[in-house]
Formats: structure tokens, sequence, C-alpha cells
């Protein structure tokens, strides 16, 4: 079984660019119910078809298999009512890889910082620009973001 064990955070300031290797990044959600979702994700000359469990926690089962990208293109054009579309940033800091994803389109202005952890309670030590933890609010999964962009929300500091 995949498991995969995710805190997410908001991201401060820019002081982790110079780091950082980045790839853009399309996804869509070609199914979204309470227990899981089925997302299709293109990125450079790659793609994967995802299927997540829904349960909210920090951990969540994760199966991903390896599409030819012809297909990713044209199951994302089946995806509504947003495909996202991000660059992730790839970083290392203090013995962990930090996955900075940047988000455009109808979800411009959020920058959400991910780390992947072995253990819920896995101690990791926190950049200087990492900000409030954000792992157990649904609306930035992004399954929610492309049903209720960044942009849509009035009250965006929460």
């Amino acid at each position: 079984m995949g498991i995969e064990i995710e805190r997410k955070f908001l991201v401060t300031n820019d002081s982790w660019r110079h780091s950082a290797t980045a790839s853009d990044y399309r996804q869509g959600y070609l199914a979204v119910v309470a227990r899981c979702s089925v997302r299709v994700r293109l990125a450079d000359e790659r793609a994967w078809l995802t299927i997540k469990s829904g349960n909210g926690g920090l951990i969540r089962q994760e199966y991903e298999y390896p599409l030819p990208c012809a297909d990713a293109e044209q199951l994302l054009a089946l995806c509504e009512p947003v495909v996202i579309r991000k660059t992730r940033h790839l970083l290392d800091y203090a013995g962990h890889r930090w996955e900075i994803d940047e988000f455009h389109g109808e979800n411009a202005g959020l920058v959400i910082a991910e780390i992947e952890l072995n253990d819920e309670h896995e101690v990791f030590e926190k950049p200087d620009w990492l900000g409030r933890e954000v792992s157990h609010d649904g609306r930035y999964y992004n399954a929610a973001l492309s049903r209720r962009p960044y942009s849509s929300w009035k009250d965006r500091s929460e």
C-alpha cells in the first residue's frame, strides 16, 4: 500500500529561492469524493495518474502510476472546473526535501511548502521562511483549490 505522510505550511518570504530547482506542473481532478480523489498531473516531460485517500489527516493512502504525456494532455482536458497550474520548487534543508508550490492562474498569490515524513511525529528543523501550518485545513489541498480557487477566498489571511 502506498502511504504519504505530509505536512503543509504557508511560506512567508522568498529567501528559499536561491537554492531551489523548479518544474512547471499542471494537474487536474477527474474525480473528487469524500473518500478519495483521482488526479492527472503533467510536469515537464512526465505524467502520472494518482489516487489519494481523502481522510484529511497527515497520513493518506497514495497510489501513483506513470502515464504517457499525450494521454495526460487528453485527460487534463476532461478536468474541471480549474486545472491547477503551479511551479514546484525543490530544495533540501536540514536533511529533508521540501517542495514549495508557487501557484498561478486562479490560485496566484498562494505559496505552500510541503514536507514528506517517515512518521507523523518525526521531528524536523523549520526554515525561517516557513509560516503557519495548514496541514489540517482542507482549503489548501490541491483538490479543494481546483474547486474553490484562492482568488475566490474572501479572507486570505486565515
